[in-house]
Formats: structure tokens, sequence, C-alpha cells
């Protein structure tokens, strides 16, 4: 059975993968197509509800929202992608220095870890955008820089718990250079692990993302941003409620399917689980006789 197949034998894999799935096509058709020009404003067209053509209503300025909505999922995906690109460069080479090196290099790379860990990832991009400005590669390293650490904070003991197993030990005898034996070896062992970290680091991003455009230190005005639709619909939550709810349930959805789809990966790539599933179930013990009874 392949992964795609494992992958999509759970409800939980499912949603993620068609969730996920529906968001890269609507980002790769949203650079050639959208219903209405997103920058578009039409005074006549102000506040129409859900309907024909727009499907999900306009905004103040008469831009039509699902046009908004699939400009913005290329936002969401450049920052997902490129959060989740630097933290595992981050992460993986934090996590070797803190495993495969010498004694000095290991506590230095821990007491570095335990220091940038106690920093919230907003908090680092907040500050990075007020000393550079708001823009998407702000977000990108910020949380790449954030969620890097929490990466190697998992690997590093992972790498450490493997890399004295056999056909570790096999590798570096065979004469392979420590950089190819953490590729060929080491990393696939702790892939499991390491997907759900990294499905966390992209799902993390596109909520901050979010959550930066909303506060004004994301993306910037001229972008397309989930963030900065929901804050610019919000002001006029009392009069129409139902225009926040698109943007919002974008973002929810989203970061749920992130979540969801790093979950099934990690079951659908640990072979450890899927032996555990192949293995006949034992039969249980009836209970024990009472003293003094026969059978």
């Amino acid at each position: 059975m392949s992964v795609l197949r494992r992958l999509c034998s759970s409800a939980a894999g499912l949603f993620g993968v068609i969730v996920v799935g529906v968001i890269l096509v609507t980002a790769l058709v949203s650079l050639f197509w959208t219903p209405f020009d997103p920058r578009a404003t039409d005074v006549t067209a102000r506040w129409r509800p859900p309907g024909w053509p727009h499907l999900l209503g306009t905004d103040l300025t008469g831009r039509d929202i699902l046009s908004l909505i699939m400009a913005g999922s290329r936002t969401t995906v450049v920052v997902a992608v490129g959060a989740g690109v630097v933290a595992t460069l981050i992460g993986v080479a934090l996590g070797a220095l803190g495993a495969l090196t010498a004694r000095w290099m290991r506590e230095t790379v821990a007491v570095l870890v335990d220091i940038l860990i106690a920093f919230p990832v907003l908090i680092i991009a907040m500050l990075i955008s007020t000393v550079h400005g708001g823009s998407l590669w702000v977000v990108i390293w910020a949380v790449g820089i954030g969620f890097g650490v929490n990466v190697a904070r998992v690997t590093r003991p992972e790498l450490r718990r493997v890399q004295h197993s056999d056909f570790v030990v096999a590798g570096r005898a065979s004469g392979l250079t420590p950089l190819q034996n953490l590729v060929q070896h080491l990393l696939p062992n702790i892939a499991p692990v390491f997907i759900v970290q990294l499905s966390w680091a992209m799902a993390t991003a596109v909520l901050a993302e979010a959550g930066l455009s909303y506060l004004g230190f994301g993306a910037s005005v001229v972008d397309p941003s989930w963030g900065i639709l929901l804050a610019d619909l919000q002001r006029y939550i009392q009069v129409h409620p139902l225009s926040v709810v698109w943007p919002g349930l974008a973002i929810t959805l989203t970061v749920l399917a992130f979540n969801l789809l790093g979950d099934a990966l990690r079951d659908a790539t640990d072979p450890t689980l899927r032996t555990a599933a192949r293995r006949p179930r034992q039969a249980r013990p009836g209970p024990a006789p009472l003293p003094g009874v026969t059978a």
C-alpha cells in the first residue's frame, strides 16, 4: 500500500489532503484567473450579499471577497512553504550540532536552544517587523527561526537515540562522511517525528502571518492576505457579520488541515506503527478458575 493510500485511509488524513490540495490548486489558479480583479473597486457593488456573480459577496469598496480569498491563498502557500524550509534547515543544523559533535558543542547548542525557545514566535516577528518593516519575508524568517528552534529541540534527542544503531555504525565503517550518514541513515529514521514538527511549523506560519497582517506587522497592504482582509471586514462585523466568516473560515481550515495532515503523515510513514498494525492480536486469557472449582 502506498503512502498516499495509507494517508487517505484515515478521516484526518483525507481531510488534510483534500483541504491542502484545494489550497494549492486555488493558489495556482489565482495566478492566472480569479472571478474578479482582487484590487478592482466598484462603489456601485458595495456590500453585495452572497449570490451571483459575487458568490461570497463584496466588501466596503465593492471588491469580490471570493477573488480576495483566492489571491490570499498565494500568500498562505508562500509563507507556509517558506517558513517550513527555514525551520527545517535551522532545526536539522542545530539538532545535528547538538547531537553529533563534541561535548562542548553539544552543551553550547543545548543552552542556545533553551534561550531562544523562551521567546514567542509572534513577539520575534513583531520586533523584526518594527525594525525592518512588515513584509512576508519578515514573517517567513521570524516563524522559521522561532519554530526551527522547536524542531531542533525535538530532533536532537532523536538523533542521539539512533546515532549508535547498527546501520549508522556500519555507514561510518563503510566510509560515509558525517553529512552523508546524517542524510542517508539518521534523518530517515526520525522522519515521523520530524514530519509532525514540520506540519506544526507550517500551520503556525499560516496563523502567524494572518495575525501579524491583522495587526499591521505582516504583509504589506498591496499584497493579498487573509489577515488583512479579516482586519478590513472586522470593522463592520456588526452590520455585515457574514463577510467576516469567509476569511476566518479559510484560516481555520488551513491551520487544522496542516496539523491533521502532519499527524496522518507520521502514522503513514512510521514503520513501527505499520508493524504493530499487521501484528495479529493475541487471544486474551480467560478468567482464572475459582479455588476449589473444577471445570
